[in-house]
């Protein structure tokens, strides 16, 4: 029986998974930079109230609502994005490396990284 070779080399592999956390962080940088224009660009005259608390209106703690068209308008839900994007890189490069790991069949790591990549899934989805 001949031993199979894996479709990518452990270096092909690192090189895509480096690349890809460079993408999102760059990604993620400028839906902040383009959020923050927006925000001064409407808000930058605005003298802030320091003294009033005012928290964030409701529907921004929920994906749904900070995605709805009519939040999207504003620049404070378009860093958030940013910021939504930038903390989705590092699960998203878990979940390719359980990709890679099947894709070698190296059942022991693909065991180890599912139980990591639903621990990220429940601590982002569960709170």
């Amino acid at each position: 029986m001949s031993e199979r070779k894996p479709p990518f080399t452990e270096h092909q592999f690192e090189q895509v998974i480096g690349n890809f956390l460079r993408a999102g962080v760059i990604v993620s940088a400028l839906i902040v930079l383009i959020g923050g224009s927006v925000f001064l660009y409407r808000h930058g005259w605005e003298t802030p109230e320091h003294h009033v608390f005012r928290g964030e209106p409701r529907a921004w703690s929920t994906l749904s609502g900070i995605l709805s068209s009519n939040t999207l308008k504003r620049g404070q839900a378009i860093i958030i994005v940013g910021l939504l994007a930038l903390i989705l890189t590092p699960i998203a490069r878990v979940a390719l490396s359980l990709v890679a790991f099947a894709l070698e069949r190296d059942w022991m790591y693909v065991c180890f990284t599912a139980i990591v990549f639903g621990l990220l899934l429940y601590s982002l989805l569960a709170a």
